[in-house]
């Protein structure tokens, strides 16, 4: 259970890294452009860093339908943003972008994980990454980012979403990427119902199985809150069982918006489990294969 970024080894086999949720969107689901301004951003990213962020996930684009950003807008909104944060904090920083050239200069600016959830769709943004010796999130998605999908349909939905990440992790090592560098996430809510998206948090472990740093990204999505009928600003609870129970499960990654409350959880649960339990663990399920 390692993390390679560049020549840092991020040993995650008895511990947890939390990745604070940063958006520079006026249009949000969750914060609705409360840190937009550059100050507010500034000081929202202090505050996630004194609650115990490992990693700062900055974002210039909202993932679901919306107005229009150019390319221009999102650099204009994530790069002077990763510089300022670079300078300040000794974090990991990610951009939450699905296109090349704003990878390739947030990572000339000080960033070095790129978060793509259209699944590498720009060519050019694994090259970007490999060159800047970073690394990468691959995100399964059924369409493309900022387009509905009412009514995803799978013959298979935890085989699908296995080949594409597998297929995600192929073209990143091709890239020049190494394994390690490589993390995976299932996408819940991008391309599912909620059905879809219980059933691949349900089988989790798979995941972890796979070999490469699974993250997980849950926190108040609208599973959650269609399962309990909680609006969203009532899912806080919801969202830290979910990082607890894939936790335990082998997730090692957690993006969100509740830094604290995360922290508290993973770093209760590495006090819980003796690290060669969890270690063992992880044998016994690798060896389920």
């Amino acid at each position: 259970m390692q993390l390679v970024v560049g020549e840092d080894t991020l040993d995650l086999t008895n511990t947890s890294l939390v990745m604070g949720v940063l958006n520079r969107t006026p249009d949000s689901f969750y914060d609705k452009g409360s840190y937009f301004a550059f100050d507010a951003f500034l000081k929202k990213a202090e505050a996630l860093v004194l609650e115990g962020a490992d990693i700062l996930d900055v974002g210039g684009v909202k993932a679901g339908p919306g107005d229009e950003v150019t390319e221009e807008e999102e650099l204009d909104r994530v790069v002077p943003a990763v510089e300022a944060l670079s300078k300040r904090f000794d974090v990991l920083i990610s951009v939450d972008t699905w296109r090349a050239r704003v990878i390739e200069e947030s990572l000339s600016a000080g960033a070095r994980i790129g978060n793509d959830i259209s699944g590498f769709a720009d060519p050019g943004y694994l090259d970007a990454v490999a060159k800047a010796r970073g690394a990468v999130v691959a995100t399964h998605i059924r369409l493309r980012p900022r387009v509905k999908d009412p009514n995803p349909i799978y013959s298979d939905l935890i085989g699908e979403v296995k080949d594409f990440l597998m297929a995600r992790v192929k073209m990143a090592e091709e890239a020049g990427l190494p394994p390690l560098s490589v993390m995976i996430d299932v996408g819940f809510d991008l391309g599912k119902t909620t059905e879809q998206s219980l059933a691949l948090f349900d089988a989790t472990e798979e995941f972890a199985r796979l070999g490469y740093a699974l993250l997980v990204s849950a926190s108040n999505k609208g599973f959650l809150g269609e399962s309990l009928g909680l609006d969203i600003n009532s899912r806080r609870e919801a969202s830290l069982a979910a990082v607890a129970l894939s936790m335990i499960r082998g997730a090692r990654i957690f993006r969100v918006h509740d830094v604290r409350g995360t922290r508290r959880v993973v770093d209760t649960l590495s006090a819980i489990f003796d690290p060669k339990e969890w270690g063992q663990r992880f044998k016994e399920h690798k060896s389920l294969d």
